[in-house]
């Protein structure tokens, strides 16, 4: 679950990283609000934490460009505690404010709190190949009915294939899709997460394919 971080300050965002990836999320962060408009395209996040205060950019500039394509939830983050900036901020479309300094639980507390009020609104898509069944918005998977933990990039890897059954994926187009970076030849981590999702999911060779030349399919026909 990729969260994004829009902050100027490098020592927050380190704090930030480090405490939420200890349940789980994984946190992208950019120093730049020129650049966060770019990285929501890029690594599509579940939640964005915006700070107001940016060089160059303001943070109010950046919130009314992702409102102008996104309605991905934004949490403010803001030295300034008047009551008055609170609401415009909510008004230019901000999900939620906090004021600097914060506490660290009290920001974990408030994204949960969001994600629960965006996942409300969100309809349920299911995609079921055979017995697994993930659902796209609360992004949980299921196989006969039992909930399976996936990481982040597991899941993503797995949404892929799901999505294109029986399309073969190389090694190079599923890193570079879900990665977003040049594929290194040498790069074994594809059959790595290939490898344990099969353990996951207790399927070895009959959901995950691999094709000749280490190329990776769903074997829908097969399920």
């Amino acid at each position: 679950m990729n969260i994004l971080l829009i902050e100027d300050d490098i020592e927050i965002c380190q704090m930030v990283k480090t405490h939420l990836e200890k349940y789980n999320y994984e946190v992208f962060y950019t120093l730049s609000g020129a650049d966060g408009v770019d990285m929501i395209k890029k690594i599509d996040p579940i939640l964005v934490v915006l700070d107001l205060m940016l060089p160059y950019v303001s943070g109010d500039r950046i919130l009314a460009e992702i409102r102008a394509f996104s309605d991905v939830p934004v949490i403010v983050v803001s030295a300034k505690s008047l009551t008055q900036t609170k609401i415009e901020t909510l008004q230019l479309g901000a999900d939620d404010y906090i004021t600097k300094p914060f506490d660290l639980d009290e920001l974990l507390a408030r994204i949960e709190a969001n994600l629960k009020r965006y996942k409300k609104s969100i309809p349920e898509l299911n995609i079921t190949v055979g017995g697994v069944v993930i659902n796209t918005a609360s992004k949980t998977v299921n196989v006969a009915g039992e909930e399976i933990a996936l990481t982040a990039k597991e899941y993503q890897i797995l949404e892929l294939l799901m999505k294109y059954p029986d399309k073969v994926f190389s090694k190079k187009n599923l890193y570079e899709s879900i990665w977003q970076e040049p594929f290194a030849m040498d790069n074994d981590v594809i059959n790595t997460h290939i490898s344990n999702l099969r353990k996951k999911l207790k399927c070895e060779e009959k959901i995950i394919e691999t094709v000749w030349g280490l190329r990776y399919k769903i074997a829908k026909r097969k399920l």
